[in-house]
């Protein structure tokens, strides 16, 4: 992987920056003892190399070794973006974002690096950027080399990156029109795989708006300001309105996995700066669920 800039600005050092670039001192490190190299007007510098106005910068990544743990399993995969730097899938319900212990290899990682290798990928280590639960389907990022990974970690919870959910929901009392829900979640006392809300749990904040209901039966768009693991879920169930076969916090109709699609994904590419505006449409069996209610 070869990246390349245009150096404008007063005198500083190489090492600097890199790091206003978003390089991180373990990735300089890595550039200097691992086989990757930094070049300023096509000679190999050290990073206490002063630069000057003009220069141009150019730095050759050190080669990533994948991680034994992930198989390559081939399959096919549902790609909606795809550029030298990003990888992004639309993930179906009941499969895995990353392999579980002593599971059948067939998470979205598994998948995605199979296909990185067919493709011919310059490197097929797998950078997962944000993930799923099992059951819930929709947009998941894949970063193709690690320094990609690294700016785009840096976009999450930012307004560069910004991730919609369609949620069906029942309950006994009507959904707002627009609302937000605020509450502490943390580990169920119960049960390791459940969340809840508890009093020294994090904070965490779903905000919400209504677009059809019918009765007992809404379907939501949501958006996450906080990540916390099964936040939709818990936060509508704490609200008394349980997902639609969410059988683990309480929904109705069970369907084989709770009814949430993560729909829309806006981010900013890292290099070019574009902002992408992606969509995935509601899969057919959540289609088929807002059929029996009512809500189409």
């Amino acid at each position: 992987m070869i990246l390349k800039w245009y150096y404008r600005g007063q005198p500083q050092r190489l090492q600097h920056f890199m790091l206003t670039q978003g390089f991180s001192s373990a990735q300089l490190t890595r550039l200097k003892f691992h086989g990757g190299s930094v070049y300023v007007n096509h000679k190999q510098r050290k990073t206490t190399f002063m630069l000057h106005d003009g220069d141009i910068v150019r730095v050759i990544m050190a080669p990533e070794v994948p991680a034994d743990a992930v198989v390559a399993t081939p399959g096919a995969i549902d790609i909606i973006y795809e550029d030298r730097d990003l990888l992004i899938v639309n993930k179906p319900a009941g499969t895995a974002s990353i392999p579980a212990a002593n599971k059948q290899p067939d998470s979205m990682a598994n998948l995605v690096k199979a296909y990185l290798q067919r493709s011919g990928a310059e490197s097929t280590a797998i950078h997962v950027v944000t993930r799923l639960d099992r059951d819930t389907s929709g947009l998941m990022i894949f970063a193709k080399h690690s320094f990609a990974h690294t700016l785009l970690d840096r976009q999450l919870h930012t307004a560069d990156m910004d991730k919609q959910y369609l949620a069906l929901s029942s309950g006994p009392v009507p959904m707002a029109a627009h609302g937000w829900i605020i509450l502490r979640l943390g580990l169920s006392d119960g049960f390791y795989m459940r969340r809840a809300v508890v009093p020294q749990g994090k904070i965490s904040v779903t905000e919400y708006a209504t677009l059809a209901q019918r009765g007992r039966y809404a379907l939501s768009r949501v958006y996450l300001h906080t990540g916390r693991t099964h936040q939709i879920r818990v936060h509508f169930a704490a609200i008394g309105r349980p997902l639609l076969g969410d059988t683990l916090y309480g929904g109705e109709l069970p369907t084989g996995r709770q009814a949430l699609h993560c729909s829309d994904l806006t981010v900013r590419q890292p290099f070019t700066g574009e902002l992408l505006h992606l969509h995935a449409p509601l899969p057919a069996d959540m289609q088929a669920l807002m059929t029996k209610v009512g809500l189409q």
